[in-house]
């Protein structure tokens, strides 16, 4: 369970609940008669029962001029009797992120940007980099960039860094914007359903420094990337979105690397939007996204 600080006061607020637990019988009528009863407002639901996993998910956003407390406090009958797993926000809190990124801009000055001037729900409160070169972007958004090298020998001194920097600026989501270094498994099970990366559709087929050259020797026809959650096995956690875009014989390698860019920067930014926005609950290794 878990969710942000009770919002006082008897105004109004938008409140998003998201659950998860076995299906059956009820489940949906516990929670919105719950709210009904008090009169509040529901706006928004989606819900989906999976026969394969056998278990059900729900996402409302109500209006109510309860405090948080007292919307857990009417609702812990119904997520006690069965069994959910439940989280509780504010709609629209700008959750707060660390982006990790090496060398590569496009996935950093994206999400800058739609944080920024397109109303994307995360609040960056820092940015790390394995290299220097992305200081001045970072600066640009006046975002505190933490340069930490990781080496073979010094891999163990940053992720002790990267856990320290979580901690002091109370982290809630970091996103690997083409972080081109490996997590250990440790800080994976540390920082389970937090750790959003992005990389390129061509794995595990073309692996390597210059997959899109390996790509382009091939003959592929289409250029796709895949944003997922991270775990201790690499690049195979939950998915959260995809993309492509289609391809033909007169690309050069050098187009299939901006297309490549373009299609891993908005597959990112709709899997960090639908995770800030409460949009993607996990089902096992797969993921329930409603969109």
């Amino acid at each position: 369970m878990s969710g942000a600080p009770a919002a006082g006061g008897a105004e109004c607020a938008e409140w998003v609940l998201t659950v998860s637990c076995p299906d059956g019988p009820g489940i949906v009528a516990a929670v919105t008669g719950t709210l009904a009863a008090r009169g509040d407002n529901i706006t928004e639901s989606q819900q989906f029962g999976d026969p394969t996993s056998g278990l059900f998910f729900l996402r409302l956003q109500v209006v109510s001029s309860a405090t948080r407390d007292e919307l857990v406090a009417a609702l812990t009958p119904a997520f006690e009797a069965f069994g959910m797993t439940w989280q509780l926000d504010v709609v629209g809190r700008r959750v707060r992120t660390l982006l990790l990124v090496s060398k590569a801009a496009h996935c950093l000055v994206d999400l800058l940007y739609r944080e920024r001037s397109q109303g994307m729900p995360i609040d960056v409160v820092g940015v790390v980099g394995n290299h220097p070169d992305l200081a001045d972007i970072a600066a640009f958004y006046g975002k505190p960039f933490h340069h930490v090298p990781v080496t073979k020998d010094t891999k163990a001194q940053a992720e002790d860094r990267l856990r320290a920097l979580v901690a002091e600026l109370d982290v809630e989501l970091v996103v690997l914007a083409r972080y081109m270094q490996i997590l250990s498994d440790e800080l994976c099970r540390d920082l389970a359903g937090q750790v959003i990366n992005i990389h390129h559709s061509f794995l595990p087929s073309f692996k390597g420094a210059r997959p899109y050259a390996q790509a382009h020797d091939r003959g592929v026809k289409l250029i796709g990337a895949t944003s997922h959650y991270v775990t201790g096995d690499l690049d195979e956690g939950p998915i959260i979105e995809q993309d492509v875009e289609r391809v033909d014989h007169s690309r050069a390698v050098s187009d299939l690397v901006a297309i490549g860019e373009d299609v891993e920067r908005r597959t990112l930014a709709r899997a960090v939007r639908w995770h800030a926005e409460h949009r993607v609950l996990l089902n096992g290794h797969r993921t329930v996204v409603f969109r």
